[in-house]
């Protein structure tokens, strides 16, 4: 008999029939009135979820959907799963960990250049007929610190260090022993060894604002923040209040805490570069995604264990 998945995510559409040419029904619901129809009208049939971190699955939807086995995240962060009322019914948690690491890391250091470079800049004051040119500093040879060395931040660290020959440090809850990167036990001494802070760990109450106030001051008015993760990583109040009075040279964000709404003053700054929600989707990164759930559902199906399980 055929599984039926419900589907929450919007940005791998075209490549959702890889599930179907596997034999599973599909019932779509990207909006939030969809889902909670779909929720309600098939609470007895969803076998399994298709979600991605900011999208979660409730503890009152877990509940009501009474037949769940599963629920495949797509990206590394899971932070609005209700991972306690999973454990509580036995249901499996996945997650798409470096299923999108290349497409990530690409973004992240394409942003990097362009703040550091005032590519946006340079680009609209030359379309508007001027010729300003702003002497930028130079992205190689500068310190790299990356805060989260999963599938995402090894990535970022390899094309940093390999292409632009830079020095990488990172902090992590434990160091690596696979890696020749510089290790610091907290934020705040990362932040004040590194000319570039990017920030490439999970979201969630266990990251939140561990990019503080303090850390940009030790990042200093030379320095750089690249937030490709969660925005909660990062308290917002004190990124904006830190580049508009210059103790931080600029910043470039590809989340924000109130999505697809992006502050103001965020935007009002010229030493910001903004990107709505995008580093981790490339078609390639969406096949890869799909093929990560489609993989991790046959094994839990067939009673094998499951590629990438997310431990409650």
């Amino acid at each position: 008999m055929s599984k039926t998945v419900l589907v929450l995510v919007e940005t791998v559409d075209d490549y959702l029939p890889l599930l179907e040419q596997a034999g599973y029904r599909l019932i779509r619901a990207q909006s939030p009135q969809l889902r909670a129809e779909a929720i309600t009208r098939h609470a007895h049939e969803i076998d399994a979820v298709l979600t991605r971190g900011p999208l979660g699955l409730t503890a009152t939807e877990i509940d009501t959907l009474v037949n769940l086995q599963i629920i495949c995240v797509i990206g590394a962060g899971y932070e609005q799963v209700d991972l306690a009322a999973a454990a509580a019914r036995g249901i499996t948690v996945t997650n798409g960990a470096g299923a999108n690491a290349d497409a990530v890391a690409d973004h992240t250091l394409a942003m990097l250049l362009a703040l550091l470079r005032d590519i946006p800049r340079g680009d609209a004051s030359t379309r508007r007929g001027e010729w300003n040119r702003v002497i930028s500093p130079s992205v190689s040879g500068k310190r790299l610190g990356i805060l989260g060395l999963g599938s995402v931040g090894l990535a970022i660290a390899k094309r940093a260090s390999l292409g632009f020959d830079m020095s990488i440090s990172y902090h992590s809850r434990t160091p690596r022993t696979d890696v020749a990167y510089s290790w610091y036990d907290s934020p705040l001494q990362l932040a004040d060894a590194v000319d570039i802070l990017v920030i490439a760990t999970p979201g969630g109450a266990n990251t939140r604002h561990l990019v503080n106030a303090e850390v940009l001051k030790a990042l200093g008015a030379e320095g750089y923040l690249v937030n490709i993760a969660r925005a909660s990583v990062v308290d917002t109040h004190a990124l904006t209040e830190a580049l508009q009075h210059g103790t931080l040279a600029g910043a470039a964000l590809d989340v924000f805490d109130d999505e697809p709404a992006v502050p103001q003053a965020l935007k009002a700054l010229g030493n910001t570069v903004l990107t709505p929600h995008v580093a981790g989707q490339s078609p390639e990164a969406a096949r890869d995604t799909v093929t990560l759930v489609l993989r991790n559902l046959q094994a839990f199906f067939a009673g094998e264990p499951v590629l990438t399980p997310v431990r409650h």
